[in-house]
Order: C-alpha cells, then structure tokens, then sequence
C-alpha cells in the first residue's frame, strides 16, 4: 500500500483524554481539565523506515509517560525479504522497556543471520524467538522483578508471509483487493483465548471478561512456559503484512476495519510511512491509552534497493611547488 510520501506526520485532530474524555489539543501535553499527561515526554515517538519496503512507528500514546514498545525492520540486501518484529514491554515488570528493545534487536538480527545461512523462515523464525528469549532472560541477572515482553515477527517473501509470536502482538494481513480478505494472523497468549480454545466460555463471555487481556505466554525468565509460535500463509493476490503491539488492536481489533483505516489513510497520503503513520493515529483518536507500535511491509517485496558503488580512489596529487 502506498506511493508518493505525504506532507508529515499528521496532527492528533480530534484526539480526547482517555480518563475524562475532554478534547485535547495536539500540543497539549496535559489534560487540562483532569491534568492526565495527554502526551508523552521527548522521545515517546520513534519512525522506521526501509524506503517503498517497509515502514514503521511507534508512539508512547496520551496517557504513558514512556514508550515501552519497541520495533526493528531489517532486509537482506542480496534478496526480496523483509522482516520486522514488535515487541511489547510488559508494564508490572520494572525495566520492561529495555526488554522490548533486546528481544526487537536480537530478533531482527537473528532472523537476518539464520535466513542468509540458508534456513527456511519458519526456522529462522524460531531460531529468532528462542535467540529473544534467552537475550530477554538474561537482563534479569541480579533483579527480584525480571523483565518481560511479547513478540511478533514476519518475514515477507516473494511467495510466502512467516510470522512468529509469543503474547498478544499481532500480526496480520491486509488486502488490496477489496475483497474483504484481510485477516488475523496469529493468535494471543491471553486467559480468554486460552478459556475460547478450551470452549470454557463463549468468545462474548471471554472477551468482556476483567480477566481477558492477562498473557499466558511472553519472553523473559519468569515465563512459565516458553511455548513460542511459527506459522506460513501463502497470500493470492497483492496486500500487506501489518505486526502491531496491542495498543493498535485494543481500539481496531478487526482485520476488516484495519484494511478500512490503510486504505484511508493511502487515500489521504499515499506514502507507506503516512499509511503507518495513519493507522497509529487512528489509535490515538480512539483513546490512546497505551503505547502503540505499527510496522507494515507490502506483498509482494519490492526488489532491494541498487547500492551505489563506492567512488574510485582519486590517484595522489604531486604538492605544489
């Protein structure tokens, strides 16, 4: 999705405070009627991007005081794939933030490293999330309170979309044919997914439930079981994979409605990054309350950018005499 760039990064219109819902000017960094930080400090927001490839951001959101999501595109320079991984501090574990950061890096760099060595992308991808794992658990040397986070990947090929999870960042696929094809991707480690596979509750029941969103699997040595997720799906026809932390999903958890928001969003922008960066205002329209993270990647991958040679060496000059 995406063609020419847009004008920037578009304004919070129409954005409320997510404790007393009062409207909030964009510059405003507190709500002045309940004094919520509306906006998070200097630094809250980072961008990414692998230029008509891939493109991503992450946003504190209105009510964080930090951005504890993480993101992290990478591509093989001799080839047509492109990966990404999201990841997701979680918030009762102190130093979660850096967790996010490690287990988005190693990830990235692992999936990169085990695809040029020749593996296949579901291996990759779990040699990746173990590799995480193990860099996530190792932050909790000395700690009473061990870090902790959740994790998506996709590695987008020519013919097939891999992706890998552990927690409740998702993945999912986006078409562009209008055919209303877009789908979930993935499936949460969450209590009401977990009491929905064991018909234990209908899926109303689960999902209303105050016990829905506690996760039932993430990285970090407190996990009680690292039970990590690998699956391939072949799309038929052009789309986009899209890996996002839950502040996305929480206010669009829809695939329908998330193809909605990208195609107005290329509508108004054109530029892949502005679709992102459409699809993270869409969150903060809708509240806001958390971190929000969104990386997108078009199917199929563009071919990867020419490297420009490097200029030959100039021969020496003789010193003026």
């Amino acid at each position: 999705m995406g063609g020419q760039g847009g004008d920037g990064e578009r304004e919070r219109a129409g954005a409320s405070c997510p404790a007393c819902g009062e409207p909030l000017d964009p510059d405003d960094r507190f709500c002045e009627a309940c004094g919520l930080a509306a906006r998070a400090a200097d630094g809250g927001r980072a961008e990414s991007e692998l230029p008509g490839r891939a493109a991503g951001v992450s946003d504190a959101g209105l009510a964080r005081d930090r951005n504890e999501d993480a993101l992290s595109l990478a591509e093989l320079p001799r080839s047509r794939t492109v990966c990404a991984v999201v990841c997701d501090g979680v918030a009762a574990a102190p130093g979660s933030d850096r967790a996010a950061r490690v287990a988005a890096d190693t990830g990235t760099a692992t999936l990169v490293a085990r695809l040029e060595a020749g593996d296949g992308p579901e291996k990759a991808t779990r040699a990746a999330l173990d590799r995480a794992s193990r860099a996530v658990a190792d932050l909790a040397a000395g700690r009473r309170s061990a870090p902790a986070c959740t994790y998506v990947s996709a590695v987008v090929e020519p013919r097939s979309v891999t992706v890998g999870w552990v927690g409740d960042s998702r993945a999912y696929w986006i078409s562009c044919r209008g055919d209303r094809g877009s789908l979930l991707l993935t499936r949460d480690d969450s209590w009401a997914d977990l009491m929905i596979s064991r018909r234990a509750m209908s899926e109303p029941a689960a999902r209303a439930d105050p016990r829905a969103h506690l996760l039932t699997g993430w990285l970090g040595s407190a996990a009680a079981a690292f039970a990590p997720h690998a699956a391939t799906f072949r799309p038929k026809g052009p789309g986009a994979v899209l890996v996002c932390s839950d502040g996305l999903w929480n206010h669009l958890p829809d695939a329908a409605t998330l193809e909605e928001a990208a195609r107005a969003a290329a509508a108004r922008d054109g530029g892949l990054l502005d679709v992102v960066r459409g699809l993270v205002q869409a969150s903060l329209d809708g509240g806001g309350h958390d971190n929000v993270t969104v990386a997108l990647i078009p199917y199929p991958p563009l071919p990867p950018r020419p490297t420009e040679p490097d200029p030959p060496d100039e021969p020496p000059r003789e010193p003026p005499r």
